[in-house]
């Protein structure tokens, strides 16, 4: 069901420019907290009033500020999840159901069990929703919402509360149960993990904007911006300055990188992924050390299959910043992930004498969205 979302909000602390669109079946918005991730949802169900824009999905119009069209919560054919699943704490399971249930009255009772049924909530139904587990609320609200035959389920942040153990469980739970729902589902979720094993297409927001938009693994592979690159995982952003069609030189990072292909023409920012360091023993000559830093290490964190390495380039082989452009402590900070299957090397030559950066791997990234437009 093809969704356009052009919408602005004013809000107390946050300007809302949102504007994206998709015809993919399932769609994660992703964000930090405060980006606007939950706000949107609500606009597009109807419960909050975007100040200007429009919402159009399957072809209807859903608002319309120019043209007056604000179409009531309850005609829009959207079925939302809440974090807390909302269900009727004096109902039962079988009343949760049934009472969101449009079909005929000859055909209500049939249609309830069925979805009992189907979400493996058969000997609950008589059950009050505060005797459940929260797999089971989250069944239930599930086939409320389904009940009510929706054109697109709506789903904020339902595994939010969670441990990641059961988040996991979950997960795996909604998209069983969802599998043959035919309509659009949207997932609001801070977790970047979740948009990519739940969603075709993902919308990153960062402080109410759209940050990137586009097929998930295509945006989480090439996120274009500095704050979808932060929010897709990258753990190294700094600001970089093309040399030529070849080069680019990364002050904060002490290092010029080379390039066999020609290099973007426009891009304020480098970004590398913490696994794509490659360690170096040997030491280099120094025309030989292109591409690579050398580096003091600040702190280590050992996880359960990962090494994580926190370090500073070494400032006496660092690239000098251009006239006026501060080192940041920030930026300069690096981070290397090595996987357990990589240890023993670690163990028998101790730490490399020098990180090299593949420039292959590189994000060439701009700092903000040249769209952006304060309303």
């Amino acid at each position: 069901m093809p969704i356009t979302v052009d919408i602005q909000k004013k809000l107390q602390s946050l300007n809302l420019q949102i504007k994206w669109s998709s015809s993919a079946r399932r769609i994660a918005i992703l964000g930090a907290s405060g980006a606007g991730k939950s706000m949107t949802l609500k606009m597009i169900a109807g419960i909050e009033t975007p100040d200007r824009g429009k919402i159009i999905a399957d072809g209807r119009t859903l608002f319309d500020s120019d043209r007056k069209i604000n179409m009531r919560t309850q005609e829009r054919g959207t079925g939302y999840l809440f974090q807390n699943y909302a269900l009727f704490p004096n109902m039962t399971v079988e009343q949760n159901i049934g009472i969101a249930c449009r079909a005929a009255r000859s055909e209500r009772a049939a249609l309830v069990q069925n979805l009992i049924c189907r979400f493996g909530l058969k000997g609950l139904e008589h059950r009050h929703p505060d005797s459940l587990s929260g797999g089971q609320q989250q069944r239930a609200a599930l086939a409320r919402i389904l009940a009510a035959a929706p054109d697109m389920i709506l789903l904020d942040e339902p595994f939010s509360a969670l441990d990641s153990s059961l988040r996991d469980k979950m997960q795996l739970e909604l998209e069983k149960n969802l599998a043959d729902f035919p309509g659009t589902v949207i997932l609001v979720t801070h977790s970047r993990d979740e948009a990519y094993r739940f969603a075709q297409e993902t919308v990153i927001l960062e402080n109410g904007h759209v940050a990137a938009a586009g097929p998930t693994k295509e945006v989480f592979r090439h996120p274009h911006t500095a704050a979808a690159a932060r929010i897709t995982g990258c753990k190294n952003i700094a600001r970089a300055q093309r040399q030529d069609d070849f080069t680019v030189a990364v002050p904060e990072w002490g290092v010029l990188l080379h390039s066999d292909e020609k290099l973007p023409q426009h891009f304020e920012a480098v970004g590398y992924r913490a696994h794509d360091f490659a360690p170096v023993w040997d030491e280099l000559p120094i025309e030989m050390r292109r591409d690579c830093i050398s580096y003091n290490e600040d702190a280590r964190a050992e996880l359960q299959f990962e090494k994580i390495f926190y370090f500073y380039p070494d400032t006496a082989a660092a690239v000098r910043p251009a006239q006026g452009q501060a080192r940041s402590a920030a930026s300069a900070l690096l981070t290397w992930m090595l996987q357990r299957e990589d240890w023993p090397l670690l163990a028998e030559k101790g730490m490399p004498r020098y990180l090299r950066l593949d420039v292959s791997k590189a994000l060439f990234l701009r700092e903000e969205d040249g769209e952006r437009n304060e309303p």
